[in-house]
């Protein structure tokens, strides 16, 4: 359970126990069946071309072990789109992204379940795998935590079958076209130990150890007869959302040296990002909290936080209205990008039972509503820095001008024209 901004030690069955958060201002606070495999008609709009057919299985290619075999490189990534550059006058895209912090399977089974809704709807994810869940218990001392004492974690660590569950799920995952990021290692936080204390070089050692965690799952569990992860990690991992949405300043510098693409750790409104220090900037967005006169996170903790507080199981005969409440704030903040400035929807969640799980029938039933919408894309964090970088930074600015749920005056078509050329200039009579 979540107690005073702490995560409890992790048990075989509640890998998601223990998600916590930073408190803001006038009740906002912050964290940080099977179906069918095509997608509803109106599930994609225009603007790009999926490589593959959803749901089919990856292209053959020669399999080059990577280190202990615990990761391989398997070829390119399938089920990938290829963007286009819009073009003057043309509206962009409503993007959507849906991500999971300390992605990992337990009894609860709630990341194959996602993974199949994700099928179903055509929705690309990012999950944001803590570096532990592939760490045994017996083998905590390989972890050594900035400014903490070798073998500490504050969420645990897991067990034989609870690395080997969570690999088969990342393993399809990325078979399934979704992103697997980093929620780091130890979700340390708070004003005394936690991860808003590290320096740059704290973050480039938790990072390692983050990677280090998942190229040797395979020793460090003894499941050396298990299939590798298909991917290169260094490659695979470019952006991240740190424990409690703390220490982004220095993240976001080491992750800039690093190579990373993307930060999901701060806090914005619904508005087009744009870079800090080479990142996309990402961040996690205030959205309508129907009934309150105030706004909170896009995140699953930040509405129970708002509805029962630090409970994680409250009143029982609130739980399907504080769910309610949840998706049809989602959808709100939705619709009114959709209709307005089209600025990205960024939606975090964790894989939780809280208030009987009403929270996750709140995301599955957003995922069914606004995915199926033409113009849309549910995408991985990955998926939209593509598109960003393969737009004309000038018309990206343009977009940036447009403030929350702001419809551009005069329509997409006049607002996304091209630019006018710079006139010539003049030279001085000195220059002549």
């Amino acid at each position: 359970m979540t107690v005073a901004g702490r995560r409890t030690t992790v048990r075989r069955g509640s890998l998601a126990t223990g998600a916590v958060a930073v408190a803001l201002v006038a009740g906002l606070a912050g964290c940080s069946g099977q179906g069918a495999d095509a997608p509803p008609k109106g599930a994609r709009g225009g603007a790009a071309v999926e490589k593959g057919a959803p749901g089919a299985a990856p292209p053959k290619s020669a399999v080059r072990l990577i280190g202990d075999g615990s990761t391989a490189y398997t070829g390119a990534q399938p089920l990938q789109p290829t963007w286009k550059r819009l073009k003057p006058g043309e509206k962009p895209p409503q993007f959507v992204v849906f991500s999971w912090d300390g992605a990992g399977e337990d009894s609860q089974k709630l990341f194959s379940h996602f993974r199949a809704v994700g099928k179903k709807y055509n929705a690309k994810m990012t999950y944001f795998l803590s570096g532990v869940y592939l760490l045994p218990e017996g083998k905590s001392k390989l972890y050594n935590p900035p400014q903490h004492a070798a073998g500490r974690s504050d969420i645990g660590f897991n067990d034989t079958e609870g690395i080997r569950d969570t690999v088969r799920e990342l393993r399809g995952a990325w078979q399934e076209g979704n992103e697997v990021g980093t929620h780091f290692n130890g979700h340390f936080c708070g004003p005394e130990s936690g991860v808003g204390n590290w320096s740059v070089e704290d973050w480039k050692s938790e990072i390692a150890q983050a990677k280090s965690f998942v190229k040797n799952w395979r020793t460090n569990a003894g499941l050396t007869a298990e299939q590798p992860l298909p991917f290169d990690y260094d490659k695979e991992l470019v952006g991240a959302r740190t424990p409690c949405l703390e220490g982004r300043k220095n993240f976001v510098r080491a992750a800039s040296q690093l190579g990373f693409r993307y930060d999901t750790s701060g806090v914005n409104n619904q508005v087009w990002p744009k870079k800090d220090q080479g990142l996309w900037d990402l961040s996690m967005q205030l959205v309508p909290m129907p009934g309150r006169a105030f706004e909170t996170l896009s995140m699953d903790y930040n509405f129970m936080v708002n509805q029962s507080g630090t409970r994680t199981q409250g009143d029982s005969s609130q739980h399907t209205y504080w769910g309610n409440q949840m998706r049809d704030g989602l959808v709100q903040a939705f619709d009114r990008a959709y209709e307005g400035n089209r600025a990205p929807l960024i939606i975090g969640n964790h894989f939780e039972s809280w208030n009987g799980g009403t929270y996750m029938r709140a995301i599955e039933e957003t995922i069914a509503t606004v995915c199926t919408k033409q113009d849309v894309h549910c995408v991985s964090f990955r998926q939209l820095a593509d598109w960003l970088d393969a737009q004309d930074p000038a018309a990206l600015e343009k977009f940036r001008s447009l403030k929350v749920g702001q419809a551009p005056q005069g329509g997409w078509q006049s607002f996304a024209a091209a630019p006018a050329a710079p006139a010539p200039a003049v030279k001085r009579a000195e220059e002549r």
